[in-house]
């Protein structure tokens, strides 16, 4: 099972690789739920690490939904993504009535290429969880979807997040479990629900707070959970 952690620098970029990380999501300004990284951080993360790099792509943090601005903005972010040679991208967009916003998706993947691409927790704020991955299971391209189980914090939701994970098996979907985990109550978590990843924050961090860096030992005691 796979462990994503979240980078907001290119020293936690560094440090999730030697602390055992699988997978790193790049998404810096985590006090405003994670906003495009700079060229800079994005060029030298990919430079530095061995890992699968997915870097979130959203331009603002006033809400999920996004105008012709906000699209140019990312579709350009994206292709320069691609040029990094990153491993994915993370992505979400949703209408005003909490719906996915298709139109949206639909141009951002069409320059993805061959990007691995994560729907983000705005599939937590969609008006219905189930509606929504039945939309997101018609593209191919998305591989991933990040949820809670709703808007909660995932242990709070077990039994939302076991009938998406359900639901999600009979599609091409992987379902990846994330926010508000901790590793002294994981093993309650793990032992209820069997995604296929794990997406750590705050939660593998000293002091529980992206304000801190990233907790070797914490890191480790997910990993040796996953391993059992």
């Amino acid at each position: 099972m796979l462990l994503e952690v979240i980078a907001t620098n290119l020293t936690d970029v560094i440090e999730a690789e030697q602390y055992g990380a699988d997978r790193i999501e790049l998404s810096p300004a985590m006090a405003e739920i994670g906003l495009t990284p700079s060229y800079g951080l994005l060029k030298k993360a990919v430079e530095a690490v061995h890992l699968p790099i997915n870097v979130m792509v959203r331009p603002h943090s006033q809400s999920f939904v996004y105008n012709k601005y906000d699209l140019d903005t990312m579709k350009a972010d994206i292709d320069l993504i691609t040029k990094m040679g990153a491993n994915g991208i993370v992505i979400g967009a949703l209408t005003a009535e909490k719906t996915i916003d298709e139109e949206v998706l639909k141009q951002l993947l069409n320059v993805a290429d061959d990007l691995e691409v994560t729907f983000h927790r705005a599939f937590d704020f969609a008006r219905d969880q189930e509606e929504a991955l039945a939309c997101l299971a018609q593209y191919k391209q998305i591989t991933t979807v990040l949820t809670a189980g709703g808007n909660y914090k995932a242990p709070e939701a077990i039994s939302q997040l076991q009938q998406l994970i359900d639901l999600a098996a009979d599609t091409h979907v992987n379902m990846m479990v994330g926010h508000g985990l901790k590793p002294a109550t994981f093993a309650d978590v793990y032992e209820q629900v069997k995604p296929h990843a794990f997406h750590f924050g705050s939660g593998a961090r000293r002091n529980d707070s992206f304000a801190y860096k990233l907790d070797r030992s914490k890191i480790q005691h997910i990993k040796n959970i996953l391993q059992k």
